[in-house]
């Protein structure tokens, strides 16, 4: 067990702050080289006809592949290669369409420099983001990227800290600039995000979850409130839907309305349902977000929505079917 006493005196708190100080300053320091080589370097990888390449060693390679995310989730198709794994083979991976990001803190990392002269043999470009502009990787790549640090927030001024932060906001900078360049949207990022909750809010639309054809609480205006209360709690929507024969819509009936009937005493048999429905109905159109016919169902305090083009039904939601999408 942690000898508490020992640590008491120790500022925990104390110390994290001054990490984020220290690595605060070195994101200011960045500033400076978000400069012509950063433009040239976006313009390389926006007219890349195959795929960024992302190498890094240790803490690099970590930073390396958050960055290749980074990018295929945004619009920029990339993987993380392995620099030590390429020179056993998987340099294969590298195509003469892709190019290649290099990152190496001190721009002598051994495994990336072993590549060099094949990268150069078979024409791949090379954009290499270091922290010495001076160093072999920057002075063979074809645009360097300086993310040089004051200092690292590790204590002892080993542990990588500071200059990861640097690595990673600089790739986070080229994706996010690539991105706005390609005019990237809401329904791209989407896309490529169909298993989390935003890509689901974003792409799942009411036509992909809603009851259509016989699963539909539906019937004629000229059926009797029996027919239709034995259509409805079939169905278990909690409302029926009257139309005519071609699907125009002409009113609802719903639970509440169904609590009346049987508080007036009305006889069910005899009685018309057209007598005691609703008028048309709150209702959207395909192709609606499932995000935004829940958000319209809570404007409304209502559990179903219609879904109907030119007051012609074609489907019903239910606010559980939208939960059990996943979709909240």
């Amino acid at each position: 067990m942690v000898n508490l006493f020992k640590l008491k005196n120790f500022d925990f708190q104390k110390t994290g702050k001054e990490v984020l100080q220290i690595e605060r300053e070195g994101l200011e320091q960045l500033d400076q080289y978000i400069n012509i080589n950063f433009t040239h370097s976006c313009e390389l990888i926006y007219q890349c006809r195959g795929k960024v390449v992302i190498m890094g060693m240790g803490k690099s390679g970590h930073i390396g592949k958050k960055i290749a995310s980074t990018f295929s989730s945004t619009g920029t198709p990339s993987f993380f290669l392995h620099p030590a794994e390429a020179s056993h083979g998987d340099l294969g991976m590298i195509s003469k369409n892709d190019i290649l990001i290099a990152i190496s803190n001190s721009g002598e990392s051994l495994e990336i420099l072993a590549l060099i002269p094949l990268l150069k043999h078979r024409q791949i470009p090379l954009i290499a983001i270091t922290s010495h502009e001076q160093s072999t990787i920057a002075s063979s790549a074809h645009i360097h990227l300086c993310v040089k640090v004051p200092q690292e927030a590790c204590s002892l001024g080993l542990a990588p800290t500071s200059s990861t932060t640097a690595a990673l906001v600089m790739g986070d900078a080229l994706a996010v600039s690539l991105l706005k360049a390609r005019g990237f949207t809401q329904e791209d990022f989407a896309l490529s995000h169909p298993g989390g909750v935003l890509g689901r809010k974003l792409i799942m639309r009411v036509e992909d979850i809603m009851l259509s054809g016989d699963d539909l609480p539906q019937i004629y205006p000229n059926a009797c409130l029996r027919e239709a209360i034995l259509e409805m709690t079939s169905k278990k929507m909690g409302l029926i839907i009257i139309c005519n024969h071609e699907k125009k819509i002409e009113g609802i009936f719903t639970n509440s309305d169904l609590r009346k009937i049987f508080e007036k005493n009305i006889d069910i048999n005899q009685s018309n349902i057209s007598h005691f429905m609703t008028l048309g109905g709150i209702s959207i159109r395909p192709g609606t977000l499932a995000v935004e016919a829940l958000d319209t169902m809570k404007k409304y305090n209502i559990t179903s929505i219609i879904i109907s083009e030119h007051n012609k039904l074609i489907g019903l939601v239910h606010m559980h079917d939208i939960y059990q999408a996943g979709i909240i």
